[in-house]
């Protein structure tokens, strides 16, 4: 008997977001979801790591898409050291992308 294909497990966009804000909490970050108003001039900024009274904090603007707060997440996460921690496959897939 003949084996179909394995499905590629999917996950809703919602769910990636709370994955990927529990890994960044693992690594010590602190989230703030702030609006970032920039200038019609200036390109769009979906957030970044900075370093805020002595803590790193990442700041996801909360005006910005869903998908631009999930790639900011994974930039984020994306160079620590994955390796020593249980992560879904799903959400490792997409780091690995983001490298």
């Amino acid at each position: 008997m003949k084996r179909s294909p394995a499905k590629p497990i999917t996950m809703d966009e919602s769910t990636i977001i709370r994955q990927l804000e529990a890994l960044a909490v693992t690594f010590g970050l602190q989230i703030r979801y702030e609006p970032i108003r920039i200038d019609d001039d200036l390109p769009n900024v979906p957030g970044g790591v900075c370093r805020l009274k002595g803590d790193n904090v990442l700041i996801i603007n909360s005006t910005a898409t869903v998908r631009d707060k999930i790639n900011t997440l994974a930039e984020a996460v994306k160079n620590f050291d994955l390796d020593r921690i249980y992560i879904l496959p799903v959400i490792r897939e997409l780091l690995e992308k983001a490298r």
